[in-house]
């Protein structure tokens, strides 16, 4: 029987959505962000050069048809990337409104978002004091730091050392649906905060606020603050079952790396696995050597976004992409006759893009085990529709199967 394997580069985008002028990162709007087509520009004129150097050098991705997607899905130049395909290529369009992880993902699994997200303005405070009166009774506190707009690194500079003086939770949202909390993993404690996160969220959710995002740190005023690796995200449920769901009631596994579960609320899957994409990747290539017939694998590598997206750190996702294109060069001949590999993404996060934010883009779609040439313009749920055909299950989605 045949085995799938979805993975999601986090915040990958290629450009060219229709309504990206719709979209905005603060008062710029995402009309002409490029993600993939700006880093290769940086790297060719040796502006990405940390760590790295050179053009942009992806040969196992741009095998699969990434160039090829690249030019199909936006305008925007760039150099190299011109291999000729050996897999199906194309691009994917998202319908739903939003360019969050939640609003991506749920696509890409056969529903589309069928409502507006809640997103606080940006404003200080940003939250009003009825919601900020609850979280500080929850948190046993008698106030919350932050109450505005911003990245977690600026968060944990600005307010980390009134954080370890007061004990008060560090609340912060940005351009996306999420309400963020940040606290020391020693001094507020990793359990408190998860247990924080976790009683906020019905009110949240109750709001449409796609998600309430547990931050812990480490560190202190004289070393620096540093996020550690047990983020927690605490979603709101899709609104109908969704691919995972479909290939675990067909009694079929699915398997869960990384924020995967996270993001469906755990709907419809039986193993997770979490830690950096290092770890992932190796937690990848477990599943491509033991995963069952007939499973799905559902994996998310979020440092693109995480970590150098959000940062606006050209030189540092440049590195990322390339390290991932190398691990996928050591995975593919590891594949059996009769898998599927879609690799994509959920939304952009254009690293030369004013602003901390996601961009609304247009996200590769390549596949390996479905022939070679291109698919065109294709929707995010077409991803899911495409999967359950190869798995032999109902196609419950929105979506219709390229393959």
């Amino acid at each position: 029987m045949a085995r799938a394997f979805l993975v999601v580069m986090d915040s990958v985008g290629i450009g060219g959505a229709r309504d990206a002028g719709a979209y905005y990162n603060r008062d710029l709007p995402d009309l002409g962000a490029n993600t993939l087509a700006h880093i290769a520009q940086a790297c060719a004129a040796g502006r990405a050069e940390e760590g790295r150097s050179g053009p942009l050098c992806l040969p196992n991705l741009d095998s699969l048809g990434l160039g090829a997607a690249m030019r199909l899905a936006s305008s925007v130049p760039f150099s190299g990337l011109t291999a000729s395909a050996t897999g199906r290529w194309g691009c994917a369009n998202e319908m739903s409104p939003g360019k969050d992880t939640p609003t991506g993902h749920w696509e890409l699994a056969g529903v589309p978002v069928p409502w507006q997200w809640h997103v606080f303005g940006d404003q200080t405070p940003a939250f009003d004091a009825d919601l900020s009166a609850y979280v500080a009774k929850l948190a046993v506190t008698d106030g919350i730091l932050g109450n505005c707009h911003g990245s977690g690194t600026d968060m944990l500079d600005q307010f980390g050392a009134a954080h370890l003086q007061s004990g008060w939770p560090i609340c912060y949202t940005s351009a996306d649906s999420v309400f963020q909390i940040a606290a020391h993993e020693e001094r507020f404690g990793r359990d408190r905060l998860l247990a924080l996160c976790e009683a906020v969220a019905p009110r949240l959710h109750a709001m449409k606020v796609g998600r309430v995002i547990a931050r812990p740190f480490v560190g202190d005023c004289e070393t620096g603050f540093t996020r550690t690796a047990h983020r927690r995200d605490y979603a709101m449920r899709p609104p109908a079952p969704v691919l995972t769901n479909w290939v675990q009631n067909a009694g079929q596994t699915v398997h869960a790396i990384g924020k995967i579960g996270d993001i469906f609320s755990m709907e419809g899957i039986d193993t997770v696995d979490k830690g950096p994409d290092s770890k992932l990747m190796q937690d990848l290539f477990d599943r491509i050597e033991t995963a069952d017939d007939g499973s799905l694998t559902f994996a998310n590598f979020v440092e693109f976004d995480s970590v150098y997206g959000h940062r606006r750190d050209v030189a540092g996702y440049a590195r990322a992409l390339e390290w991932f294109d190398a691990e996928l060069g050591k995975l593919l001949p590891r594949l059996r006759g009769g898998d599927l590999l879609v690799v994509t993404a959920d939304h952009g996060n254009d690293p030369t893009w004013p602003g901390t934010d996601h961009t609304r883009e247009r996200v590769p779609v390549l596949v390996a085990g479905a022939g070679a040439g291109p698919l065109g313009h294709v929707g995010f749920a077409d991803v899911a529709a495409s999967i359950a055909k190869h798995l032999n299950v109902a196609n419950a989605g929105t979506g219709r199967s390229f393959i």
